[in-house]
């Protein structure tokens, strides 16, 4: 059964797991402290990295498994807000996005899908959670969608109980301000099971899976 799954959500020991802007020059704005020593690397599997394989590697490479497309936001693609400039973006990621999968963009602003030779597709679509997720699913069918951020479009996500499972990594840092994690006031203990375990490298990782649904 197709999955909707969070996964590499770092969160700081105040709840933030992003900062407040985002330029060019900094993509995750201000919250860089979260991903100090993170090898970016895991993202092409663990068996793409020339290191030792260590908890936080492995857990962190299991963003790809299974996944046929992405929904992600607008912040994530780029910087830019508003109407689209004819300025030539094509996301962070170059020539070659590792996602090799169809990517639905959340946005306002209605533009051409962005295809690359290595099989990601960015499409860019204006709808609700649930409009989203169906057309993952058109997609990619059979397979599991993850929303790959940023912490707005992964809380509506939740808010709307849309989520099966997600990888939180705790990292020991204190932001002071930025983009909360989590809906505030959300249950979200009441909705899923949780198992924790901690590294070496300090950070907590927190795996929660969706307990049945009533029908």
């Amino acid at each position: 059964m197709s999955r909707v799954r969070i996964h590499n959500m770092f969160v700081s020991l105040d709840g933030f797991a992003a900062g407040t802007y985002v330029t060019t020059d900094h993509p995750i704005g201000d919250a860089a402290a979260l991903f100090a020593g993170f090898d970016g690397r895991v993202i092409h599997g663990i068996d793409g990295v020339d290191a030792p394989i260590t908890l936080d590697r492995a857990l962190t490479s299991l963003w790809g498994q299974g996944i046929g497309v992405e929904i992600m936001g607008r912040r994530k693609f780029g910087p830019q807000s508003g109407p689209w400039d004819d300025d030539g973006w094509r996301g962070w990621w170059g020539d070659e996005p590792p996602f090799r999968t169809p990517v639905i963009v959340l946005t306002h602003h209605a533009r051409e899908p962005i295809e690359f030779a290595n099989g990601t597709v960015f499409h860019f679509l204006d709808a609700a959670p649930a409009e989203a997720l169906q057309r993952a699913r058109e997609l990619a069918p059979g397979t599991d969608v993850r929303i790959g951020g940023g912490p707005t479009v992964c809380r509506q996500f939740l808010e709307a109980d849309l989520v099966d499972f997600m990888h939180v990594v705790v990292v020991p840092v204190v932001l002071g301000e930025g983009e909360r994690a989590f809906p505030h006031g959300a249950a979200l203990t009441d909705r899923f099971d949780m198992e924790v375990v901690s590294t070496p490298g300090g950070r907590t990782h927190q795996l929660w899976n969706r307990r049945a649904r009533e029908m």
